[in-house]
């Protein structure tokens, strides 16, 4: 089996974008969404023993995802703060997963937008962070909240599988495949 061709090559995103990017990334989205007076100070900080993580896979030439990790609390604060007056007396856990969410998409969504190449964004996941799978191919960038820790993280996937043959490259005659 051979590489794809356009995968053989394939750069870690340290390559494609840097931490600069990232944060302007995430402030961009962060004052879009949260509100022009909630700043991002990027500091890193201890993150708390219970985290939450919002991400994003994108797949195209770079493939990976976008991560968001905080404390529970802090991704509750933050679900206050994007839903404003909106928000209920009392959060559910579907409301922190839908806002932590949106929150990953808008990020993960201009994170994609200045890969090289056409990608497509995955559907937002809430949950334990993804491994991280490839520890030369991450992005990582600490940020305070509130005064309270997050980590924006742009990781990637494993290197590409190899790619199965098509049927005009199969070298056998009868077509099957081994």
């Amino acid at each position: 089996m051979t590489l794809a061709p356009a995968r053989a090559g394939r750069q870690v995103i340290t390559a494609l974008i840097d931490e600069v990017t990232v944060e302007s990334i995430a402030t961009e989205a962060w004052i879009a969404l949260v509100g022009e007076d909630e700043v991002l100070v990027p500091l890193a900080g201890d993150l708390p023993a219970e985290t939450l993580s919002a991400w994003v896979d994108v797949v195209g030439p770079w493939t990976g995802s976008v991560v968001l990790t905080t404390g529970r609390q802090t991704a509750a604060d933050l679900t206050r703060a994007l839903l404003r007056e909106a928000a209920p007396e009392l959060l559910d856990h579907e409301d922190v997963v839908d806002a932590f969410g949106e929150i990953a998409n808008v990020v993960g969504g201009n994170v994609k937008a200045s890969l090289p190449g056409p990608s497509t964004l995955g559907l937002p996941q809430v949950g334990a962070a993804p491994a991280v799978r490839n520890p030369e191919d991450v992005c990582r960038l600490g940020v305070l909240w509130r005064g309270q820790p997050l980590v924006v993280s742009v990781q990637g996937a494993l290197p590409p599988l190899p790619s199965p043959h098509t049927p005009n490259e199969n070298p056998h005659q009868n077509g099957a495949s081994l």
